[in-house]
């Protein structure tokens, strides 16, 4: 015990010296190569030659690189990433530092090849090609955004799809009505690329039991073609409209650089200059989310502080740092200042709540979800208990989360009630997982924890008891659950777990029964549990052949809710999470932004998880 003291306590001490002045930890949010790539051709197109910073990311990309020459999303993915080592290779052509002769992107030019070539790449990476007049924009599609136009219950309305595909979508369908080409001094070629020449029905993706969906998706398409001009006009103005309205103050579009990304080209193909001030605003704000430390320079995709600061200082009480200690209060003031007052998008299906919910970035106003805000809560619950400001918050914040509830009984994670089949079904990569924000098992599992531990509601609340339903009746047949938001299935069971006992179910329910059963089941023999980025896409359980600390954290502290701490399960995990993991394991992405797409290494992650089950176990009787 006392090892196991002195390991809680030099977690906690190290956690004290990288608290930020504000409050807050900053821990990088380390995604694949796309936003290193996007931001060197960016720049270069734009002709905003920031030398170093061209080449800093340059070389990120070059130590991502594999020996084979490809780029990788995670390092047991099968020979390589196709779009990934697109968007690498077509970087590094753009900052001039390396030629197609090079033999860095000749190994990288003869895997594209065999992958198919350019023809083969995400749809998103098409259209960043296309408007840099790399690739050929589809002859015949335009997409209405005159659906803007229709009220957010049409069952076609741009309201139906989630909040963060529409945020990507609106600006891509903008460019891509208008074919917008930014012309750029650099004279670059991908047409070696091609292994067929490229079609229009390329940039869709259409399995052969869907030509139903692929004919009522093409009449709808042609459809647009019926729409008066001025109404396709007025469309583009609320498209315009529309992304105007959600850039915050740092001049990034919804804290997410993909999306800031695709702004900028949406308001240059409106006729924007190059240095209107909306446009360098914009290029400002993805600077200010560069990430530099002495290990890594990396743009990340949005900041995590929020995410990552709630987090920490919960697990620091749980670690036994009392909640009057500076380290939690200054935590807690932080993310009392990021509470959000705005009625923004959530509020489309959910107009009846008022504000109070918590975002995943340090300058995020505009997009609440409801897995910060249930993590924040959790972080502010001692806080609120002697503090009127506290609580207050406190307040707002659970009653606004509580609101968000799906008329399923789940929770999804930005919106409420947007699981339209009809968008699900779009025939673009990635539909199912991006279009729609339906309830998953990551999700209620947590706001569960959440209210069962921290709000003392319970099974015999009908709002806990329809989550409670959900759950158990979204159960895989193995007794695990997926998760959306991290990898994969661990994560979704030790959500679900957690989330079940805290409303009150019994170790010999069923539900709990099977999934213990089925944890046990996927145990390593070094006592921990490792889980592959590749379960996100084939939707099975795919195992790792190491151990990472997180899942290992993950699926401990779901075993502890459950299974009594001297049980040997139990011990082989303690002790295999409290011995040194390596650099292979402690770098594997655990986090899920897109399947196929996009993978998350959080720096945070092996601190944050490992302490909170470490601290479990010790204050278990």
């Amino acid at each position: 015990m006392n090892i196991l003291n002195e390991q809680i306590q030099k977690m906690t001490d190290e956690l004290r010296q990288l608290q930020k002045s504000d409050g807050s930890w900053r821990f990088c949010f380390e995604g694949g190569p796309m936003t290193d790539a996007f931001m060197i051709i960016l720049l270069r197109s734009l002709k905003y030659n920031d030398e170093d910073l061209i080449k800093n990311l340059s070389n990120r990309l070059i130590n991502l690189q594999t020996d084979e020459g490809t780029w990788k999303l995670y390092e047991d993915e099968k020979e390589g990433n196709l779009t990934a080592t697109v968007q690498a290779y077509t970087a590094l052509l753009f900052t001039g530092l390396y030629k197609k002769s090079h033999s860095t992107l000749k190994k990288a030019e003869s895997y594209i090849i065999s992958q198919g070539g350019l023809a083969n790449v995400h749809f998103m990476t098409k259209w960043f090609l296309a408007v840099n007049g790399l690739y050929p924009w589809p002859k015949y599609f335009r997409f209405p955004l005159a659906y803007l136009l229709q009220p957010a219950g049409s069952p076609v309305s741009m309201y139906q799809l989630s909040s963060y595909a529409r945020i990507h979508f609106i600006p891509m369908i903008l460019a891509m009505n208008k074919r917008y080409i930014h012309s750029t001094p650099h004279s670059i070629n991908l047409s070696h690329l091609h292994v067929s020449k490229p079609k229009s029905m390329d940039w869709l993706s259409f399995s052969d039991s869907h030509r139903t969906e692929h004919s009522l998706f093409i009449e709808t398409i042609r459809s647009f073609f019926s729409f008066p001009s001025y109404v396709q006009r007025a469309g583009e103005n609320a498209a315009e409209k529309y992304m105007l309205q959600r850039i915050e103050s740092d001049g990034t579009l919804f804290s997410y650089a993909s999306a800031t990304f695709f702004m900028i080209y949406a308001l240059l193909a409106l006729g924007y200059k190059e240095n209107s001030a909306q446009i360098m605003q914009a290029v400002s704000g993805l600077k200010s989310i560069i990430y530099q430390d002495d290990k890594i320079i990396t743009l990340e995709n949005s900041t995590s502080t929020v995410w990552d600061t709630a987090l920490l200082s919960y697990s620091l009480q749980k670690a036994g740092v009392p909640y009057k200690d500076t380290l939690i209060m200054n935590a807690a003031s932080y993310l009392l200042l990021r509470q959000q007052t705005k009625m923004a998008d959530w509020s489309i299906h959910n107009p009846a709540s008022s504000p109070g919910g918590w975002g995943f970035s340090n300058i995020n106003t505009n997009h609440p979800d409801n897995d910060d805000t249930a993590a924040v809560l959790r972080a502010i619950t001692q806080p609120s208990a002697t503090n009127s400001l506290y609580f207050e918050a406190w307040n707002k914040g659970s009653s606004w989360l509580l609101t968000m509830q799906n008329r399923d009984g789940g929770f999804g994670a930005f919106e409420k009630n947007v699981n339209n089949p009809i968008f699900a079904s779009i025939p673009l990569e990635n539909a199912k997982d991006a279009a729609t924000d339906p309830s998953t098992a990551d999700l209620t599992g947590r706001v569960l924890e959440f209210f069962g531990n921290f709000a003392g509601l319970t099974k015999n609340h009908p709002s806990i008891h329809a989550a409670v339903s959900w759950l158990v009746q979204h159960q895989e047949r193995n007794g695990s659950w997926y998760g959306r938001w991290g990898v994969c299935y661990i994560y979704g069971t030790w959500a679900a777990i957690t989330g079940l006992k805290a409303a009150g179910l019994s170790n010999s329910h069923p539900a709990i029964v099977k999934a213990v059963k089925w944890l046990v089941s996927i145990q390593n023999k070094d006592g921990g549990f490792g889980e592959s980025c590749r379960s996100s896409e084939v939707k099975t359980y795919i195992p790792l052949s190491f151990s990472t600390p997180s899942q290992t954290a993950w699926a401990l502290d779901a075993l502890l809710c459950v299974l009594d701490k001297k049980d040997a399960v139990i011990q082989r995990g303690i002790k295999r999470l409290m011995d040194p993991f390596d650099e292979k394991s402690s770098v594997y992405p655990t986090g899920i932004g897109l399947p196929k797409q996009f993978y998350i290494h959080y720096h945070s992650y092996n601190k944050i998880f490992p302490l909170l089950a470490l601290s479990h176990y010790r204050n278990l009787r």
